[in-house]
């Protein structure tokens, strides 16, 4: 009987990964070419959801079936696969009876579980198949109850064709097609549980770049950092996913439990008091439980937010630590904290975060996962705390795959001011290849040794996009009680603001980690919940000072006063050099504030603006200037002109500054500059000079580096 279900499964999975068996539809924004990932399809009016691709990768049959079928080591959301079973079919192949628990997203849904039947056979034409479908009481599966606070979900028939091609490598036919059970959520969450795209990022494309990824590994072309193999460099990436799905989750049987609390609380917070389980296999429990010093305490939250785009979220998160990071901890949580290195995500012991240091380790094949140390740069606050003043570690991983292209983004301006990263966009939408993409940020405290079997745990930010289908509350705020998702006072249903239907909406979970000994429970737990809500209401202002206030619109301007809006500033700089030299600098046949502002934006030279300060930071560079920076918008505040000029640069610079600040431009030999990741950059020639408002009074200083190129 279990033989006629696997064949059943076998055709009917073959009839949707080559034939019309499923309502396919190309995915919008997968780009075409010989740089694309594969041929991406997604369900449309099915039952269930479901994705397919179809793409090529130099690995042989067989090698590509023992990856896919370690599911665990691509799919981070799947938590567990036992095969319970195997059973050898007549036809050469096997049957394997397969329980798989899958993680959930967020703090407000429950986990999935499935009962498989997995049958891997060969075909005729030498191909070789994996195909699946869940198994229920009438075909064989379990009748006792479903593990406690799982939510049983089923897989539809699935799988992989993978045929061999003439020369070597393998071309593969991905099917997953499953059936969630989105009635179990609340309702703004069910996007989650019935959009195909998030199915087709989550596991079908997912999938697919992971095997391109191990292929480009063995041709030895990646570079890698630390001194560590890239199997290596990719565990710690999947440790830390899988620690912060842990945390998000928290389930019984890790020992994780909630604190009881006399009131609804929108952080909760969970505590293990038995975490050696949560090291791994890579970790010595003793060792782990000795370094944490008595348990392990969560604080977790989720909340809406209207309209920003995942990836440009956990971009800004990840390149401005200090905008969320509180160091308000009373020095009494921080005192007890001072002991272990593994305390505090993100934070010092002393109450002081210095600068950050990004040190990269390794990327994926398409730049959308970033494996790295951040280095945070440790200061006192006073003189007994010199001695604490080392530097602090993280080991951190980044998955934010909607900006590994801009080019959406015409034109992003980012000025610093009051701490604060503003946007002024004109932009035609989001880059349409984070369709159904989340994007996370998660990292790890580790000390300088940074050993393959340190305990690592876990915190960060998840960021999921929702479909615009369903109305959701117009404002961004916290969603950890479900009832108030839906249910207003009284018990009848919450109102919704209909504009909000036209925006995009993500679910943003927050997970933090901390450790804690016995007789301090009660502190840490009081300052890991303040701790959250202050990070909470730091990314609620994020979220608000770079989304939008219509997408696809026009210019949107979120000036600070004084501040002069991007067309303004384009003008300034034209106007500045065009006096200051008697050349044009932004030659356009238009005189128009946009064609200006395209021009410069344009520009094949290195334009850069810097603040008028004793440390000059850079506030402003066209495209070039952020390809030879290898930087954003967001992140080039961070970025000084001392840091990028060499010494003779500097001398050139400070010999020539006085000229500049009287006749109001000079020009400098050229050199060799480098980049924020290091690299030297060349230049003929580089032109400095004052940019003037229309008050006539300095605003800043500009450079163009003439004909850059790295060396």
């Amino acid at each position: 009987s279990l033989l006629a279900i696997a064949e059943e499964t076998l055709a009917e999975f073959l009839s949707k990964a080559t034939g019309t068996a499923v309502d396919w539809v190309q995915m919008v924004g997968m780009k075409p070419g010989p740089d694309s990932i594969g041929i991406i399809a997604v369900s449309h009016n099915c039952s269930g959801v479901a994705a397919r691709a179809c793409g090529l990768v130099s690995l042989e049959p067989t090698k590509v079936a023992e990856i896919l079928k370690d599911r665990p080591s691509w799919y981070r959301d799947c938590r567990c696969v036992d095969v319970l079973q195997i059973i050898p079919t007549g036809n050469g192949g096997t049957i394997e009876l397969i329980y798989m628990q899958t993680y959930a997203p967020t703090t407000l849904a429950a986990p999935r579980d499935f009962w498989i039947l997995r049958y891997t056979s060969g075909l005729e034409d030498g191909s070789l198949v994996i195909c699946e479908r869940s198994l229920t009481q009438a075909t064989g599966g379990p009748s006792g109850p479903n593990a406690p606070n799982f939510v049983r979900a089923e897989v539809l028939p699935s799988g992989y064709l993978i045929r061999p091609c003439e020369g070597g490598g393998s071309m593969i036919h991905i099917v997953d097609h499953v059936d969630l059970d989105a009635w179990s959520v609340p309702e703004v969450l069910r996007p989650l549980y019935e959009s195909p795209k998030i199915l087709a990022q989550k596991m079908t494309i997912a999938a697919l770049r992971h095997i391109r990824q191990i292929a480009h590994e063995s041709s030895g072309e990646m570079p890698y950092g630390g001194g560590r193999q890239p199997a290596v460099l990719r565990t710690f990436s999947q440790r830390l996913s899988r620690g912060f799905n842990d945390a998000v989750n928290g389930f019984l049987d890790d020992g994780w439990s909630l604190m009881s609390s006399d009131r609804a609380e929108d952080v909760t917070i969970a505590i293990n008091s038995s975490p050696n389980k949560l090291a791994g296999s890579h970790v010595n429990p003793s060792q782990m439980f000795t370094a944490i010093g008595g348990g392990v305490l969560c604080a977790k939250a989720s909340m809406l937010l209207q309209n920003v785009p995942p990836a440009l979220l956990v971009r800004f998160l990840r390149e401005h630590r200090s905008e969320w990071a509180d160091p308000g901890v009373d020095a009494y949580s921080a005192a007890a904290l001072r002991a272990s290195p593994y305390a505090v995500p993100g934070l010092r012991a002393s109450g002081f975060m210095g600068s950050q240091v990004i040190l990269p380790l390794a990327h994926t094949l398409e730049h959308e996962e970033f494996l790295e140390v951040i280095r945070l740069e440790g200061h006192s606050l006073c003189h007994d705390e010199v001695v604490l003043s080392r530097d602090m570690y993280l080991l951190q991983v980044s998955f934010q795959p909607a900006l590994a292209s801009l080019h959406h983004f015409h034109f992003i301006c980012c000025i610093a001011l009051t701490n604060l990263c503003l946007l002024w966009q004109l932009c035609s939408g989001v880059d349409e290849n984070a369709a159904g993409a989340c994007a996370q940020l998660v990292f790890a405290p580790i000390d300088e040794s940074f050993a393959d079997d340190a305990p690592l745990l876990p915190s960060g930010f998840r960021v999921i996009p929702l479909d615009a289908k369903t109305d959701a509350p117009s404002a961004t705020r916290t969603l950890d009680l479900a009832s108030t998702l839906e249910v207003g006072p009284g018990g009848t249903r919450a109102p919704s603001d209909a504009s909000s239907t036209s925006n995009t909406r993500s679910v943003l979970t927050i997970a933090f980690q901390f450790s804690y000994e016995n007789h301090l429970r009660e502190s840490v737990a009081a300052m890991a919940r303040q701790y959250v809500r202050t990070v909470v209401a730091s990314v609620q202002r994020v979220a608000m000072a770079i989304a939008p206030s219509r997408p696809g619109g026009q210019l949107e301007m979120k000036n600070p006063p004084g501040s002069p809006e991007a067309h303004t500033l384009a003008r300034w700089i034209g106007r500045s050099y065009r006096f200051h030299t008697g050349a044009e600098l932004l030659c356009t046949e238009s005189q128009s504030a946009d064609a200006s502002l395209k021009a410069l934006w344009q520009h094949s030279d290195s334009i850069m603006c810097c603040s008028l300060k004793a440390a000059p930071v850079f506030t402003f560079a066209n495209q070039a200037g952020l390809d030879m920076l290898e930087t954003t918008l967001i992140a080039l505040q961070d970025i000084s002109l001392e840091k990028i000029l060499d010494d003779d640069g500097r001398k050139a610079l400070c010999s020539e500054f006085p000229k500049i600040m009287q006749q109001g431009f000079a020009y400098l030999p050229g050199g060799v500059c480098v980049s924020s990741m290091g690299r030297p950059v060349s230049y003929e020639q580089a032109v400095a000079w004052k940019v003037l408002g229309d008050d006539d009074a300095p605003h800043c200083l500009a450079f163009m580096f003439v004909n850059w190129s790295f060396v």
